[in-house]
């Protein structure tokens, strides 16, 4: 599992996006939280601002839709630049096209799951996806503190990708941090979210690197006890 440490512009300054992103130099794709204030009691960025990111940034898009009805706008996200799509398995109404066409149009798509929404249910659509989110906290908010009561979850998560012997991510979101990447990754995430642990520090582009380590240190670890 190759790690990969994805900074969330939720925390960043919304005034100096495009000098935020500059600020997180080495990370392998930007998070951009999409909140429509329905799905989520919170209301944030939109195509507009993600088509500009776009041109704004080289460091490629991933773009996390927590909003209703994503069969409708998040092929308009592929448009707008995004390389990556997430929609959430709550509010898809047919979870497999949408997959599809987010793939069709160029991008890796994605599902999020809720912290109350099991994997198990969705096991036959893996192989549709790119990448699964497990959310590790109550999307809507960003500075909310990490449920480890999560980790289980992570594992099973794990545990089906491998059963299938599919090439996914699997990407955690929601207090990640020094304190708890270790844990996640431990668990077999590989991609994780991290905001206010990056952009809440002098240099988010160390935060970047120092996440990063703690990770792969963890991921070469589980390599050598599966014996790989």
């Amino acid at each position: 599992m190759a790690v990969q440490i994805n900074p969330s512009i939720l925390s960043a300054d919304f005034a100096r996006l495009a000098d935020e992103a500059e600020a997180v130099k080495g990370a392998d794709w930007l998070h951009v939280d999409v909140m429509d204030n329905h799905f989520v009691p919170n209301l944030t960025l939109g195509v507009p601002i993600v088509e500009s990111l776009s041109r704004a940034t080289d460091i490629p898009l991933d773009c996390h839709l927590m909003i209703e009805d994503p069969d409708r706008w998040a092929p308009q996200y592929v448009e707008a630049g995004a390389g990556s799509v997430t929609f959430h398995a709550e509010a898809a109404a047919a979870p497999v096209r949408l997959a599809r066409e987010i793939r069709a149009k160029g991008a890796r798509a994605s599902m999020a799951l809720k912290p109350a929404t099991p994997i198990e249910p969705y096991e036959d659509l893996l192989p549709e996806l790119d990448m699964l989110l497990i959310m590790t906290v109550e999307p809507g908010f960003g500075g909310q503190a990490f449920l480890d009561i999560m980790l289980p979850k992570i594992r099973r998560t794990r545990e089906l990708i491998s059963k299938h012997g599919l090439q996914m991510w699997l990407q955690v979101d929601g207090g990640v941090s020094v304190e708890t990447i270790e844990r996640c990754a431990e668990a077999g995430a590989d991609v994780f979210v991290a905001g206010s642990a990056v952009y809440g520090t002098e240099d988010p582009a160390a935060a970047v690197r120092g996440l990063r380590a703690q990770a792969e240190r963890v991921a070469a670890g589980t390599a050598r006890a599966c014996g790989h």
